[in-house]
């Protein structure tokens, strides 16, 4: 019997997850293999070709279903294409070919991308990646393509400096200074607060966004209540129970960090929009807890779980208490464009990570009988 291909895998889950959202599902699948290239054909017997970190266990790709309550549900795959032989430089090479070939295609533009670009390209990059594309699936329309790029690809002391000068170049440096202002810790900026990650929608529509996005370390609610209350249409209150509830209750979260991101726009002189991830499997000890997590904020929205379980069921391969890590994120997202609710779900084609045991704790003091003696249960 052939062995099953890393293709073969998410292109099912693919399929299944659009069907879930009531999506078509040929385009999809066709730019899936097209986005995997040659490591598509690798079967799952064999370890990753490269240690991509859009995953946990490095499958270079990641879904989401994002609830709008404009919109039907939106199906995203985040992916990285793997060179020959895969390492920054060729995985960076052969993402930009994936790009320019879509872009062809698709009639995308790149006007944005072609300004920053030199920015974003060194023949030795650094940090976690260089390039990741997102492709985005509406019911009955087109697809939607975005660009991610590393402000850490030269060094994380100059990931400032170089977002600084793209948005300089894209018009968009007094909301770039106002977002500095409110989402820095002092003292923080390439310590406890990164720069992690600058996004470009590869169209020219009035929906079309710049995001930067800030990881924070060690932060707590209020930090992550600061850094948001310097973008348009941002309720801190909805933001400060999003926190709540997707961190089990928590107010500092001392683990993985949470990433919060910032929609700019030409004309403006603040963010009009802010997101907030929650590193939601670092924070439970199984995908169970992780379900009841996510429930509760889409019942809290008004979203439903219904088409939540269709996109579990599509995806996972395994009951949720057997492994953490399914759900690794959960977002809000406020202000422009479309304000909702992101889920996202790991391909988990490699590897499952093992739930959290926690020891059970007895308390020796409650089984005693009143001589001292442990008691020893039915006579």
């Amino acid at each position: 019997m052939d062995e099953v291909s890393l293709s073969d895998r998410l292109g099912d889950q693919l399929r299944r997850l659009c069907e879930a959202g009531g999506i078509g599902t040929a385009e999809p699948s066709e730019l899936l293999e097209s986005l995997l290239g040659p490591a598509g054909a690798q079967p799952l017997s064999a370890p990753p070709r490269w240690p991509s970190n859009v995953a946990d266990d490095h499958t270079p790709v990641e879904f989401s279903i994002a609830f709008s309550a404009t919109e039907p549900p939106t199906v995203r795959i985040l992916g990285e294409t793997l060179g020959a032989p895969p390492g920054r430089s060729t995985n960076m090479l052969a993402t930009q070919r994936f790009l320019d070939t879509q872009a062809h295609r698709a009639g995308l533009s790149t006007s944005r991308l072609d300004s920053v670009r030199d920015l974003f390209t060194t023949d030795d990059p650094q940090g976690a990646f260089a390039l990741w594309c997102s492709l985005v699936f509406r019911s009955g329309r087109r697809p939607e393509f975005k660009v991610y790029l590393n402000p850490e690809l030269r060094g994380v002391d100059r990931a400032p400096g170089l977002i600084s000068e793209a948005l300089h170049r894209l018009g968009l440096g007094r909301s770039y200074r106002a977002m500095l202002d409110h989402g820095i810790r002092p003292g923080e900026l390439g310590h406890q607060d990164r720069l992690t990650f600058f996004a470009l929608d590869l169209h020219d529509d009035a929906q079309a966004r710049v995001k930067v996005y800030l990881t924070h370390h060690d932060a707590g609610v209020p930090d992550v209540l600061r850094a948001a209350g310097v973008a348009d249409g941002v309720d801190t209150t909805r933001l400060a129970e999003f926190a709540t509830l997707a961190g089990g209750g928590r107010t500092r979260f001392t683990g993985l960090p949470l990433v919060g991101s910032y929609t700019l726009v030409e004309g403006a002189d603040r963010p009009v929009g802010y997101s907030l991830y929650v590193p939601i499997r670092g924070y439970v000890d199984d995908d169970e807890e992780a379900y009841d997590r996510v429930v509760a904020v889409l019942d809290r929205y008004g979203f439903g779980r219904t088409v939540l379980d269709r996109a579990l069921a599509a995806v996972a391969r395994r009951p949720l208490r057997d492994g953490v890590g399914l759900i690794p994120h959960l977002s809000l997202r406020l202000g422009a464009p479309r304000p909702g609710v992101t889920v996202y779900l790991s391909a988990e084609a490699y590897q499952v990570t093992p739930p959290v045991r926690r020891p059970v704790t007895v308390d020796r003091t409650a089984l005693a009988t009143p001589t001292g003696r442990a008691g020893a249960g039915h006579p």
